[in-house]
């Protein structure tokens, strides 16, 4: 089996020197409206670099109108202020400063940087309106403190601004912990869901009577959104890792597919996430233990010519990551990919950058094989325990880029590293 997956991607790999080598990419994306761009890490410098690269080239000869990221909404939406102009920032390095919840390199960083100027210049010199969003779940306080202080302003005496202060009070107790307010609702009486569906509700109601101007209606909404979600998330965390995944998951098609209706109908996202979020669920051992992801949601909401799905691997390198939960980032080795592994078949073939299109040779990769994904926590000194989602690689992505040797990403607080 393996064999004939190293002859498979043999005979169909190509090589790569720089960004313009994977223009045949774009080509074969064609008319699609949403490409899903990963990555096999959330520290690899090249994948930040190589998406960025890619996502200009959607944007300038696609007609691309955004990007949509795995982060948070209230901490994107500055970027996205300030990209369009909205604020008045000193610099993009000014503006990812605003990146607090851990871990902060995913979005703090050079890479990032480059990109937001660039989007930002880009939006001036076209008088274009390309936006960069979070859609994860996590910003439970954050986003109700954002519609409270809007509310404040806006409609100081109004229901939605009761329906917030409500919402505030009822998750005060837990002091912005939203682990502690996950295990009281699981294991003890109460909790704040009917606060913030209520909140929701009433702003969807009401969403008329708000400004449109810098895009604050949609703020206000899609923090509502997030709220809601990101309370029903930390309640299901508790109970089940499977079922919390899916809700998070189901969030971010949820926010993604706001976002394209306030820009309209024809509008053409690109969204960058891990390959475990973009790369189709259903062609993994995910299946099995009942979990879906956004790469998989898509494809079922969406013709299939509307969607292209690229992941990304390497076989060795160096990343940014931490080896526990919360504590500081290091920059570490990645060893040589698993023997037998998709990335190591990928090495064996040529050792050096390559892509390879599944669009028209799927049957070639139905062979389920280990796919390396290494997460913001990562041990290399144990990374064959589970650093390999077995996968079918022709049906879970249209397109794989491979670098042989990455390097880590650069964080804009480099204080925060241990060198």
């Amino acid at each position: 089996m393996k064999k004939q997956m190293y002859e498979a991607i043999k005979a169909h790999a190509k090589p790569f020197d720089t960004v313009d080598d994977l223009n045949p990419l774009i080509e074969e994306i064609g008319d699609a409206t949403i490409v899903l761009l990963g990555e096999s890490s959330h520290g690899t410098s090249e994948y930040y670099s190589i998406r960025a690269e890619l996502s200009k080239k959607l944007i300038e000869e696609k007609g691309f109108d955004f990007i949509a990221v795995e982060g948070d909404w209230p901490a994107c939406s500055e970027v996205n202020s300030y990209i369009k102009s909205y604020m008045e920032k000193e610099s993009a390095f000014q503006v990812l400063e605003g990146y607090k919840r851990w871990p902060t390199w995913m979005w703090a960083n050079e890479e990032i940087a480059d990109l937001v100027e660039w989007l930002k210049d880009y939006n001036q010199k076209n008088k274009s309106n390309i936006g960069f969003y979070g859609i994860d779940v996590y910003s439970l306080y954050e986003s109700i403190d954002e519609i409270i202080h809007y509310l404040r302003e806006t409609e100081p005496k109004g229901a939605d601004l009761e329906l917030a202060k409500k919402a505030f009070t009822c998750f005060e107790p837990y002091n912005r912990q939203e682990q502690q307010y996950a295990i009281a609702s699981a294991f003890y009486s109460g909790d704040c869901v009917d606060h913030v569906a209520k909140l929701l509700a009433s702003i969807r109601t009401n969403e008329k009577q708000y400004h449109s101007k810098n895009e604050q209606d949609l703020n206000l909404r899609m923090n509502a959104l997030a709220a809601f979600d990101a309370e029903n998330y930390y309640r299901t965390m508790v109970r089940s890792d499977a079922e919390s995944w899916n809700v998070r998951d189901r969030h971010m098609v949820k926010a993604l597919n706001e976002i394209r209706n306030y820009y309209g109908k024809d509008s053409k996202v690109i969204v960058w996430e891990h390959n475990t979020h973009v790369g189709d669920a259903s062609a993994t051992d995910m299946k099995e233990e009942g979990m879906i992801n956004v790469g998989q949601l898509v494809r079922e909401e969406n013709n299939p010519e509307d969607v292209y799905v690229i992941g990304f691997g390497t076989n060795q390198g160096t990343v940014v990551a931490a080896d526990e939960w919360g504590v500081n980032l290091e920059r570490m080795v990645v060893p040589k990919a698993q023997s037998g592994s998709w990335e190591n078949l990928m090495h064996q073939a040529g050792a050096y950058n390559q892509y390879i299109s599944f669009k028209n040779n799927r049957e070639m990769f139905q062979h389920r094989i280990g796919h390396r994904a290494i997460g913001v926590v990562y041990n290399p000194a144990y990374e064959s325990y589970g650093n390999y989602v077995p996968s079918i690689m022709g049906n879970r992505y249209d397109a794989f880029i491979y670098v042989d040797k990455t390097t880590a990403l650069h964080p804009i607080t480099t204080a925060e590293v241990l060198l």
